[in-house]
């Protein structure tokens, strides 16, 4: 077993360790927090949720395992692809997707009965798609015309995600720019791109779903007036962790607190768990940015090297701004906690992105065994 895998686990081992270690207080979290749910909804049988999220763990782990075997230079191939795939499937789903607390970001699967967010795919897709054509026209990015194409998906893949996740398309706003900014794009440039995603945001938050949330959510959090139910019970949970928590499964707020298994989760782990989980979680955030970063700064190729960033930009993002909400940071987004909050396809979506970061890793090792 361990030379299977040291054989076939390949790229940066600590990113692999990550994965674990959030994927363990995950699993624990995850069974503490589902409790009241499994009674609502599975007669008391705690055990289902359990075991249907270990199942999409292995299931991630295994998606992480497959995309980092695969040439990370094939994933540019099929970027487009999936950007076209993503237009219409935002589209129905805008029209016709599952509605979940008072959004409609889901379609159901039938034959497995599980929800896909098309968000996730068209996220992924957009992310590849940028690193490759930034890396192919490297010499050409001082012409604002070489960027308008870019500019284009940019804005309409984030103004069709924030038809019903607004909080989704900003992140993925932030991270192209970031990309941009990285492959020396130009700041006028990068002004045009952001007058045009604000632009895309403003259209969104005047015909999509969540416009009037958003802005209630925002004025509240601005005049700190009007703490909304979910954020106050967040807050009990966090100031009565201690440094120490309570202990595993003796949260009192995951009894009250609306989606503790998911938005929230990182509350009921302070509550449990303690402070000190609540910064070594923190810090494995941080510290998946930085493995990321280091294989952009080591890779001779300029696509892997924009794919490692871009992909490990949009990760901590999200993680960085889902903690931030549940300290009172920043306003209520809606945005899951990336290998923690329990998920159905999003899971095997950041198993998948792991992997394609794991697999420029592996691709550099290859080449520098080679040198």
């Amino acid at each position: 077993m361990v030379n299977w895998i040291k054989s076939n686990v390949e790229g940066d081992k600590i990113i692999w360790v990550i994965a674990l270690l959030l994927s363990i207080i995950s699993l624990l979290s995850v069974y503490s927090a589902t409790g009241s749910l499994a009674y609502q909804k599975m007669g008391g049988n705690t055990e289902y949720y359990l075991i249907k999220h270990f199942i999409l763990i292995i299931l991630s782990f295994i998606a992480m395992w497959f995309s980092h075997r695969i040439d990370y230079k094939y994933y540019s191939k099929i970027a487009l692809i999936g950007l076209y795939a993503s237009i219409p499937l935002l589209i129905i789903t805008y029209k016709f997707g599952m509605n979940i607390n008072e959004a409609s970001r889901w379609i159901n699967i039938p034959i497995i009965n599980q929800a896909f967010q098309p968000s996730d795919l068209a996220k992924l897709s957009l992310i590849i798609y940028l690193s490759s054509f930034l890396a192919k026209r490297q010499n050409r990015l001082e012409n604002v015309k070489t960027l308008i194409l870019p500019f284009l998906w940019i804005g309409s893949i984030c103004l069709f995600i924030a038809l019903t996740n607004l909080s989704t398309a900003l992140i993925l706003g932030a991270t192209s720019i970031l990309l941009m900014f990285i492959s020396r794009v130009k700041i006028t440039h990068l002004s045009i791109l952001i007058l045009f995603i604000f632009l895309c945001g403003g259209i969104a938050l005047l015909t999509g779903q969540r416009g009037k949330t958003a802005m209630t959510r925002a004025e509240n959090f601005i005049n700190k007036k009007d703490i909304p139910f979910q954020l106050e019970q967040a807050y009990i949970a966090v100031s009565t962790g201690g440094l120490l928590g309570k202990g595993p499964g003796n949260s009192n707020q995951k009894n009250f607190l609306p989606q503790s298994y998911s938005d929230f989760i990182y509350a009921i782990i302070i509550e449990e768990y303690g402070f000190i989980m609540g910064v070594t979680i923190l810090v494995l955030y941080l510290l998946l940015l930085y493995r990321g970063l280091k294989i952009f700064i080591k890779s001779d190729r300029p696509f892997g090297g924009l794919l490692s960033a871009g992909l490990s930009f949009a990760l901590v993002i999200q993680a960085l701004i889902n903690m931030s909400v549940v300290v009172g940071l920043l306003p209520v987004t809606g945005v899951t906690l990336p290998l923690i909050s329990m998920g159905g396809t999003s899971q095997l979506f950041t198993g998948i992105t792991l992997g394609i970061i794991l697999s420029v890793s592996r691709n550099n090792d290859l080449e520098e065994s080679y040198a």
